[in-house]
């Protein structure tokens, strides 16, 4: 992490046409955007996280979890941030932050969390893990998390005295019923219950008043970090049981966080107001609003135009305006998700090889780079930066090549020719927006596709987008996802247990040798040895056509400049540094208002 001031330059030369403040209905989870739209997909960041432990510090395991962190490259956030005033922090003020869409709940248990909703889940709730700069787990509304000897069980002993915003207790039977919620849930579930035994089985267990006991179907020695993000947000009971019966509560969350839900108006203002009682330290801001915009040059000119003081961008046009303003506080991240278009491998077309194949060989990737990245963004081959010890520089994205998408086609249509017209293979292919952005980048792609496919354009708001890919209702979409800290959390993406119905496994695609390596992955605490697996699972992905990667994403969330605080968050009993940013997500409790 690196600080330095702006200098002033001049904007953009334009702007792309700038939408009024939409209120589209926008979920949680994936989406579209190398530019942006909503993230890490129906349960994005349900499993991310890494591995650092104060549990048990007599314990040579967790000295080991501790001395060996899941990866060595530290985060490579970027504070772009000008000095404070000599004044310390100050209470009071209201932060007004722009979200890139707006969710169908706040729910932990059961709503499809993106960026924008783990961005108000982080007010509100407290995760019972966080990671720091060097990639290290803590335990923060938990106390401890210690290890069997064999990693098939963890214990996790509660901070005391912590109490959720309506007066209840946060303790063992609290994390029960959290547990038992979300592992029944249809969708947030499938990145919890193909790890456990049944909860009648025992995948569960309450030791005493604040120690839990979690017990896995195989052995996992990089558990926590499972409970770094939307599977570590710990709800009121009292609040589950009573949205379980009115689901209009899920947009009334009650935590135990720095903020206290104070009002909702979907698709326009969510409120929090400051918790005078928060158990982790004082907070500053009386309250925070968070306002949806799906157009992300519609957040510049709001944020420009002072409506507000903060806003989260993955647009590089956009981020590019926003560094080169003065006065502009940036938190630039490029260690969270991979941006790509997405095939659905369960029905026709697509599940044939070939067409994924001339797909993926007719697509613009260089064109996109250079006209949407602007040839900022990094491109991406697999799920792993150039800077990461795990990238294969032998697995390279191919695209660009439309000479060899035509044989395929001619092949495919003529052996199904219902599933073609005019010599040409007939899909659809599926955006969350409203956004002009997002309508660019579909036109540019079909500039490379129309020769051979017909496409037919889907725009959808992003909480149905999320729905449809969940059900296998679509052929291709843009999505955004994997970047998780620990790779290995990223297996609820690729494992066949978490296909069916509903599936986190979007493009519906088994292969039990991929499994295997994933296996392997949960038993190894180094980064060296972690090497060969990677290696090969990123030479399968790429050899079964799934995706196609186009770039890194590039996060910035940005800061008028009397906006403090923002990347000074650290965890209990600790001075470790926590990651100030993570798919798009940052901290609230710390920040201040410098008037």
């Amino acid at each position: 992490m690196m600080t330095r001031s702006t200098s002033a330059l001049s904007r953009l030369v334009a702007l792309l046409l700038a939408l009024a403040l939409v209120a589209a209905a926008c979920g949680g989870g994936s989406d579209d955007a190398a530019t942006d739209s909503g993230s890490d997909d129906a349960a994005a960041e349900v499993d991310t996280g890494s591995g650092d432990d104060d549990a048990a510090a007599d314990d040579e395991d967790d000295a080991m979890a501790e001395d060996e962190p899941v990866e060595e490259t530290a985060d490579t956030v970027e504070v772009i941030e000008d000095e404070p005033s000599d004044a310390g922090p100050v209470a009071g003020g209201t932060l007004r932050y722009i979200l890139e869409a707006d969710v169908d709940g706040i729910n932990p248990v059961s709503s499809a969390l993106s960026s924008p909703g783990l961005m108000m889940a982080n007010a509100v709730f407290d995760s019972l893990v966080v990671m720091d700069t060097e990639n290290n787990w803590h335990p923060y509304l938990a106390e401890s998390l210690t290890p069997s000897d064999d990693f098939t069980s963890w214990d996790m002993k509660l901070r005391e005295g912590v109490m959720f915003h309506d007066g209840t207790p946060v303790n063992a039977e609290a994390i029960r019923a959290n547990f038992e919620t979300v592992i029944a849930d249809p969708l947030v579930g499938l990145a919890v219950a193909p790890f456990f035994p049944k909860v009648e089985d025992g995948a569960f267990e309450v030791i005493d008043e604040f120690t839990v006991r979690y017990n896995l179907l195989d052995p996992n020695a990089n558990f926590p970090t499972s409970l770094s993000a939307q599977l570590g947000f710990v709800a009121s009971p009292a609040w589950l049981a009573a949205a379980l019966d009115d689901p209009t509560l899920n947009q009334a969350p009650v935590g135990s966080g720095p903020f206290i839900f104070d009002g909702r108006s979907e698709d326009s203002v969510t409120r929090f107001v400051r918790n005078e009682n928060w158990w982790n330290g004082e907070v500053y801001l009386d309250a925070i609003e968070f306002v949806p915009v799906t157009d992300p040059n519609t957040r510049n000119e709001l944020f420009f135009q002072g409506e507000v003081q903060a806003l989260q961008t993955s647009t590089q046009e956009n981020i590019l305006e926003l560094t080169e303003t003065d006065g502009v506080q940036s938190v630039l991240d490029d260690t969270g998700e991979e941006f790509f278009v997405m095939m659905n491998a369960s029905k026709a077309p697509f599940d044939d090889i070939r067409v994924r194949q001339a797909l993926t060989f007719a697509t613009p990737r260089q064109n996109f780079l250079d006209l949407i990245g602007l040839g900022l963004s990094q491109p991406a081959n697999q799920m792993f930066t150039p800077s990461s010890p795990y990238y294969n520089a032998d697995v390279v994205q191919e695209a660009d090549m439309p000479e060899r998408s035509g044989p395929l086609v001619a092949e495919y249509c003529g052996e199904v020719p219902e599933n073609c017209t005019d010599g040409k293979v007939d899909m659809e292919f599926q955006w969350s927006g409203p956004s002009v952005v997002q309508t660019r980048i579909a036109e540019l792609y079909d500039q490379g596709w129309s020769e051979f496919f017909n496409v037919k354009f889907q725009e959808l708001p992003q909480d149905a987008h999320i729905q449809e890919v969940a059900f296998g209702l679509y052929d291709v979409v843009t999505w955004r996802q994997f970047g998780a800290i620990n790779p290995a959390d990223d297996r609820v993406w690729l494992i066949c247990k978490t296909i069916g119905g509903l599936s986190l496994n979007w493009p519906r695609y088994c292969d039990p040798e991929r499994d295997a390596l994933i296996s392997e992955l949960d038993l190894i605490t180094t980064v060296d040895e972690r090497v060969p697996a990677l290696n090969e699972l990123v030479e399968k992905i790429n050899q079964d056509y799934l995706y196609v990667f186009m770039n890194h994403t590039t996060w910035a969330n940005s800061f008028a400049e009397n906006v403090r605080g923002i990347c000074t968050h650290t965890p209990p009993d600790s001075d470790a540094e926590m990651r100030c940013s993570t798919n798009g997500r940052t901290w609230h409790s710390n920040i201040w208002l410098d008037e």
